[in-house]
């Protein structure tokens, strides 16, 4: 027993021995530690006193530093301070010493004045005097003395008076009529634009000469087609590479070259296909009215114009006045209206505006009873101009009052524009208003569709309606027309009436 205990007890012991082998080396290792921290937070605790001294050290040296800047400014500031209250100081000696010389300067006025006043008390006791003495002499009062030399004086320069303010105003009229004529002659100079005067004719070149045969088509019904649908006269003869167009109204000038040029280039000619070219040639002639519309009030920096009243603007682009273009007349006259007004103080808007309007009655005055004047107040009012402008374009031919300063411009350059050299050409509107009333004693009788005045006024075709008239109203018509032209107009020669009455039926097959 006690064997088996002795190993038992032996290990106890060792055991409990390396417990406390295991015990004292912890401790050990723990002191150990402990010292290494008290070690660590000593060092810490140092460095932290070194760090605040350094700290405090910066501090002190920066307080320093400030202290002594501020005292530097402090110093300066008090000679600064000392320098002003100096300064002040010296002002306030100068001032005073101005308010005793103002002073004394005032107090020698004040002498002065008095002593002119007595003087002047005196000088009126002596002229009294004196007036006493001339009236005793010449047994006269003074007002009556007085009246009698300006009577005198009067008869004595009266006829200088006369002959000198008779040659100040003569020399006023020529140097204001100089100044009217430099003024005008610059406007002219600085505006007028070249004028082309307006044919009667076109010209349509052609590719070869089997386009006039197609032209002319079987029995002429092709260039009758053509006629009749543009309202002008074809000439087809024997000049090589051209047709001729002629009429007396550009805008059916230019739908029948437009119309001709396209059907020579399709190569389909025949009647049908002719009024459908005409009509496309007239959409393309609005257009082309409408861009010239734009381009002429862009030019004048008119700008806000209603587009329905742009469209009637650009009419006047085929429309002449004497054998000059009327827009061209309308943009020409807005510019020299601009610099008379801006010299003469008027609202230059307004008178361009004007001037590029008044003529505006003549894009439809074919179309509608009255004249280009009245007929174009009506078209501005209803498209809603202002009033100003109106009365601007409404007296230029002084068929209204001037009643603003913008209007008398408009006149003036109403008659610069047209009136300068080469402007205008008589003959050409006389012409012109000769095939107009031709086609207008046409229209106005029934059943009449329309008319065109041809081989330069030798012709007019008048068209019917069949419906409304028969084979024997038209030979009466005709009658009619000849006689009615025989009795309003003037001309030489003879004029052929030529009426047709004509019924086509159109069918397609599909």
């Amino acid at each position: 027993m006690d064997i088996l205990n002795q190993p038992l007890v032996l290990g106890l012991g060792f055991l409990v021995i390396g417990i406390g082998i295991g015990y004292i080396t912890r401790q050990l290792i723990a002191s150990r530690r402990r010292n290494s921290i008290e070690l660590q937070i000593q060092k810490l605790h140092l460095d932290a006193k070194t760090k605040a001294q350094e700290i405090i050290d910066i501090a002190k040296k920066e307080s320093t530093t400030l202290v002594s800047e501020a005292k530097k400014e402090a110093r300066e500031k008090e000679v600064e301070f000392a320098e002003n209250t100096r300064r002040i100081t010296r002002r306030e000696e100068q001032l005073d010493k101005k308010e005793e010389t103002l002073e004394e300067g005032k107090q020698k006025l004040n002498t002065n004045v008095e002593k002119l006043q007595a003087f002047e008390t005196r000088l009126k006791e002596k002229e009294e005097e004196q007036n006493v003495v001339l009236e005793k002499l010449s047994g006269m009062q003074k007002e009556d003395a007085k009246e009698e030399l300006l009577t005198r004086m009067e008869k004595d320069y009266e006829q200088n008076l006369s002959e000198r303010m008779h040659k100040l105003e003569h020399r006023a009229n020529d140097t204001l009529e100089h100044k009217a004529k430099n003024l005008l002659a610059a406007v002219i100079q600085r505006v007028a634009m070249p004028t082309i005067s307006e044919a009667t004719t076109t010209n349509v070149a052609i590719p070869s000469e089997d386009i006039k045969g197609k032209i002319i088509g079987k029995e002429g019904r092709n260039i009758r087609a053509l006629e009749r649908a543009a309202g002008v006269e074809i000439v087809v003869d024997e000049t090589p590479g051209s047709i001729m167009i002629s009429g007396f109204d550009p805008v059916r000038r230019h739908v029948a070259r437009a119309a001709l040029e396209e059907l020579i280039l399709d190569g389909r000619i025949h009647p049908a296909r002719i009024e459908e070219t005409v009509e496309k040639a007239k959409n393309k002639i609005d257009k082309l009215m409408k861009d010239a519309a734009e381009q002429a009030t862009f030019e004048c920096g008119i700008f806000d114009v209603d587009p329905r009243l742009m469209q009637i603007l650009g009419r006047l682009n085929f429309r002449t006045s004497y054998g000059q273009n009327v827009l061209k007349h309308s943009i020409e006259m807005a510019h020299v209206s601009g610099m008379l007004a801006a010299e003469l103080g008027a609202d230059v808007a307004v008178a361009k505006r004007g001037a590029l309007l008044h003529d505006i009655g003549k894009a439809v005055d074919h179309e509608i009873q009255g004249t280009h004047v009245e007929i174009g107040r009506r078209i501005l009012e209803k498209f809603g101009e202002e009033k100003a402008v109106i009365q601007a374009m409404q007296s230029h031919h002084e068929e209204y009052e001037y009643e603003t300063l913008e209007s008398v411009v408009v006149q003036i350059a109403d008659h610069v524009s047209g009136g300068r050299p080469g402007a205008r050409r008589d003959s050409l509107e006389n012409y012109i208003k000769k095939l107009q009333d031709l086609e207008e004693i046409a229209n106005r009788e029934d059943g009449v569709e329309k008319s065109y005045a041809i081989q330069a006024g030798r012709e007019l075709r008048v068209f019917v309606r069949p419906e409304a008239v028969n084979d024997l109203q038209a030979r009466a018509l005709a009658k009619r027309i000849a006689e009615n032209i025989e009795k309003e107009m003037k001309y030489p020669g003879e004029i052929r009436v030529m009426v047709i009455r004509e019924n086509r039926v159109l069918e397609f097959a599909k």
